[in-house]
């Protein structure tokens, strides 16, 4: 479901994003053993995954801009699809939204398809965060 996800980011123009070691095994088994990884399923068969995650994420603590909320938040990481089921991210948002109110997720500049989901999503763009490797994310919050 990764590579499916990663090459359709690179044909509809985000070909920084994650690139072939990430996600990788050693980040999916820490998410499998904290029971942080999440599939969607139909017909016994795996169409797209996703990690979310209730707890402080290191790289939310600066952020050039500014968070709605500072309550306990969610985070929504890692999502893939293997492009066969649809509405995948919303099904995600209201499965994560009645484990937690306040939710957080970060994209890729590149990745525009992601940063209109999410708007569609009631999220709200809130400024720019940085991952472990450096390099900028747009962050985006959402707030009941």
């Amino acid at each position: 479901i990764y590579d499916i996800a990663k090459a359709f980011m690179r044909q509809t123009g985000n070909p920084h994003q994650w690139n072939s070691r990430y996600p990788d095994s050693k980040t999916l088994e820490e998410d499998i053993h904290k029971h942080q990884l999440f599939v969607m399923e139909e017909d016994s068969i795996i169409h797209s995954v996703f990690a979310f995650i209730i707890a402080e994420d290191p790289t939310y603590k600066e952020i050039e801009g500014a968070w709605l909320d500072y309550s306990t938040y969610g985070t929504i990481h890692r999502i893939a699809s293997d492009g066969i089921m649809h509405q995948v991210f919303n099904k995600a948002v209201n499965f994560c939204s009645k484990r937690c109110a306040h939710l957080r997720a970060d994209t890729h500049e590149d990745n525009k398809i992601m940063q209109k989901v999410l708007l569609k999503n009631g999220f709200q763009e809130t400024g720019i965060i940085y991952v472990e490797d450096g390099t900028p994310r747009i962050a985006y919050e959402k707030v009941k």
